[in-house]
């Protein structure tokens, strides 16, 4: 493809919001039989280090011939000059990309959307609730309070899982938990093998472990399968927090990223710029974020 771009003060400017820059997939690994790791950098090594972004935010990724969707970051901008995605494989996209060699490149624009107000949450006890592939934009916001322990209170995170094999990052996971400054918490619906250490019961069962909350000092961060959301943001709402202090990361189908196509418009919303972090607030307003079908998926 090639690049549209006008000339000021003898620097050459993008015009073309569409035009993605090339990565090069530096690593990859897969995390279960149907979910890879990916980590990618710029081919202009120059640029690594000028792309910022907020935990919570989403790429527009590309390959050539086979379209493009959007990816959450899984990555931490406190850890600059990479970007790490946590990518199911469930299309023919995901398919080619899955099917990619380390080296290969690759199309990415962004970063887009609405991220978690990181500067406001600064100050406060922080608890994030994952569960399933949910981990994928919650990872970014963990290691990124984990860079910055001192400006955060207390740091609780709960995660949960289907069955073992399905938990992703589990052995990151059962690192952090040796933190003294993290209290994790990590369950599975379900154990066949007999060799889970941690709690068996859905991710809800996990608050009973939690010890006190400071609830008006308290923000939390959910991202799960819809079915999750209504009996976690019972358990928070149970728990004192405030309903705006309560945020989620949701999808509704974006296929631009920049708020031109209309496609994931829910009123007068796009959750391309005002998400995909959204507070419980806004989801009480805005029935549709979770209401309707395609709208019932998180950023994965």
């Amino acid at each position: 493809m090639k690049k549209m771009c006008v000339v000021l003060d003898d620097k050459e400017v993008n015009d073309n919001p569409f035009t993605p820059e090339m990565w090069r997939i530096v690593r990859k690994y897969p995390l279960t039989s149907d979910v890879n790791f990916f980590q990618a950098r710029p081919v202009d090594v120059d640029e690594a280090l000028k792309f910022n972004y907020l935990p919570g935010q989403f790429v527009m990724m590309s390959i050539p011939g086979e379209g493009e969707a959007p990816f959450c970051i899984s990555s931490s901008p406190s850890r600059p000059g990479l970007l790490e995605f946590c990518i199911r494989n469930v299309g023919t996209l995901t398919s080619t990309l899955f099917g990619l060699k380390e080296n290969h490149t690759i199309g990415i624009r962004g970063p887009y959307g609405n991220g978690f107000p990181i500067e406001k949450m600064e100050g406060k006890d922080i608890l994030i609730v994952a569960g399933g592939m949910g981990v994928a934009p919650l990872r970014s916001l963990l290691l990124y309070v984990l860079d910055n322990r001192d400006k955060f209170g207390k740091l609780s995170y709960l995660h949960g899982a289907r069955n073992p094999g399905e938990m992703l990052f589990r052995e990151e996971f059962m690192q952090l938990k040796e933190r003294e400054d993290l209290h994790c918490l990590l369950s599975v619906d379900k154990d066949d093998t007999g060799k889970w250490t941690e709690k068996v019961g859905v991710v809800t069962t996990l608050f009973k472990d939690l010890g006190p909350i400071d609830a008006k000092n308290t923000v939390a961060a959910v991202c799960g399968p819809p079915i999750m959301y209504k009996y976690v943001m019972q358990n928070l709402v149970q728990l004192g927090i405030p309903k705006h202090q309560i945020l989620m990361t949701l999808e509704r189908r974006m296929r631009c990223g920049i708020g031109k196509c209309g496609h994931c418009a829910i009123e007068y919303l796009y959750t391309c710029i005002d998400g995909p972090v959204f507070s419980w607030w806004d989801v009480l307003q805005m029935k549709e974020l979770i209401g309707r079908g395609a709208s019932d998926k998180t950023i994965a």
